[in-house]
């Protein structure tokens, strides 16, 4: 068994990860072929799929309109024996259903807030900011992880 394998997540490893994690790094191509690295709040469905919303005009949704070839980034650990990550290459849709971008807006707010606000005019503006933005729907097709905690003596 080499090192790589020894230190990889678990396919429920690696579900449990990103559905804990809050915030990951978006990396698209941009236009002179230098990646374009943006943190993003965001949620994952259960077959793997994350959802994430950006305004339409916003340089990482021109990007993937562009090259649907993106990656995902997310990792922990503050010390070289406690570093955990994946890294996800996929590809990447631009979803402008209003009603769909909403309900990922929903999601995600719900997801760092811990629950839908009960206040008025919550949802309103949640629609409202939805006509101007998009979904990115990203589909993993390469996931690669690490938990250094599984190393023996931590290197």
């Amino acid at each position: 068994m080499t090192q790589r394998s020894t230190i990889a997540l678990t396919h429920s490893e690696q579900k449990a990860y990103i559905a804990t994690a809050r915030t990951l790094t978006l990396c698209t191509n941009g236009p002179h072929g230098y990646p374009h690295a943006v943190a993003m709040w965001f949620v994952v469905d259960d077959d793997g799929t994350v959802w994430m919303t950006t305004y339409g005009k916003a340089q990482k949704a021109v990007n993937v309109r562009r090259d649907p070839r993106v990656a995902l980034h997310i990792e922990s650990g503050h010390t070289y024996d406690a570093l955990k990550g994946l890294l996800i290459r996929g590809d990447a849709e631009v979803v402008t259903d209003a009603e769909a971008v909403y309900q990922i807006l929903r999601r995600v707010h719900e997801k760092m807030s811990g629950a839908f606000p009960d206040a008025a005019g919550v949802e309103d503006v949640m629609r409202w900011q939805a006509r101007k933005r998009v979904a990115l729907k990203i589909k993993p097709r390469r996931i690669s992880s690490w938990d250094h905690s599984k190393l023996a003596g931590g290197y």
